[in-house]
């Protein structure tokens, strides 16, 4: 695997050959790793979609099928816990694949002295989580590794759901003249991360959007909005989302950057770390992509959900080449990348 790539702006992904944080941050370390390493050994069509889950067909039935680890910490945060993420990003991750979550597994890794009423604490998230996005935790596993080879728990989380929706769901399927909505204010959960394990206070508190997905999702579904694509924003934020669907489409995607909602304590946090709030992490956000015709009908129907209340119109797909285009409040635009490293890293 050649370690050295071309140069770009304005930072220059770093060379590896060891693994390093930024491996896992989203970005493109993250798709070199998946492309050049990890699809070569064990790639096959399903698995080289690169979707959020892959659906199969069983006996007429079409699944969708995902799993996720989560090493986040702290293991607790304003807005969650490692238990509430675990749950809610597996679920999502179904979503975005247009299926009604069913059932779930958590394989928990623990780390020798982590407290039993800890422990106690966040297997009852675990449990309130998945009645919460209505799931069932139908089997699971539990390891104990030596102390300090860990970081007091690692949790994975695979689940399977009913695809619910007619047509495929993926880049492959976004066209010219689709719509681009984004449902609800980005970059809590990354900032509420930080604030927590840095110390740092704000004048208003800063809490992770970490919620179930699958209602305002199936609800678009069930009302017959025609859907082309779903991503939630998780690793590498709104900005990653948008590259790698439009690098999976082939298409051009432009958005108004002025449309895009942060909340005035994320954005001060933002500048304050340094952070561009388009790659910061959230767990309870995700982008839509709609024929034109039903772009109005789908913003109402999402901001009848709590959690998809302040969707917005974020901008649309053109013929052109595959790149998103963002356009500021002054009429400047800007060609969105990848991040180059890790931001924030163990957000997930």
């Amino acid at each position: 695997m050649a370690i050295i790539d071309e140069i770009t702006c304005p930072l220059p992904a770093p060379a590896a050959s060891q693994v390093i944080l930024a491996h896992g941050g989203g970005g493109r370390l993250m798709h070199r790793l998946i492309e050049h390493l990890i699809l070569p050994a064990v790639g096959n069509p399903i698995l080289a979609a690169l979707h959020d889950g892959a659906v199969v067909e069983v006996g007429g039935t079409r699944l969708a099928f995902t799993t996720d680890s989560y090493v986040v910490r702290p293991l607790k945060f304003p807005g969650g816990d490692i238990a509430r993420l675990a749950v809610n990003g597996t679920v999502n991750d179904l979503a975005m694949c247009g299926a009604r979550p069913l059932v779930l597994s958590a394989g928990l890794i623990l780390e020798e002295g982590l407290g039993m009423d800890l422990l106690g604490e966040l297997m009852q998230s675990l449990g309130r989580a998945a009645a919460e996005a209505g799931v069932v935790i139908v089997t699971g596993d539990t390891k104990v590794v030596d102390r300090g080879k860990g970081d007091g728990i690692f949790i994975n989380t695979a689940g399977i759901g009913i695809v619910e929706a007619s047509d495929p769901i993926g880049p492959s399927s976004v066209r010219p003249g689709d719509v681009v909505l984004l449902s609800g204010d980005i970059g809590r959960h990354g900032i509420a991360i930080m604030a927590s394990r840095e110390g740092l206070a704000f004048e208003t508190a800063v809490e992770s959007d970490c919620a179930p997905l699958t209602g305002p999702v199936l609800h678009l579904l069930q009302e017959g909005v025609r859907v082309h694509c779903l991503r939630d924003l998780t690793r590498g934020g709104l900005g990653a989302a948008l590259v790698e669907i439009a690098r999976g489409a082939g298409q051009r995607i432009e958005i108004d950057e002025a449309a895009i909602p942060v909340r005035p304590e994320v954005q001060a946090a933002c500048e304050l770390l340094g952070l561009d709030p388009l790659y910061v992490a959230n767990e309870g956000r995700f982008i839509a992509f709609v024929e034109p015709q039903d772009a109005d009908r789908a913003l109402g129907l999402l901001r009848t959900h709590a959690v998809s209340a302040d969707a917005v119109v974020l901008g649309r797909v053109v013929t052109g080449v595959p790149e998103v285009v963002a356009t500021g409040v002054l009429g400047t635009t800007r060609v969105i990348d990848l991040p180059s490293g890790e931001q924030l890293p163990r957000i997930c």
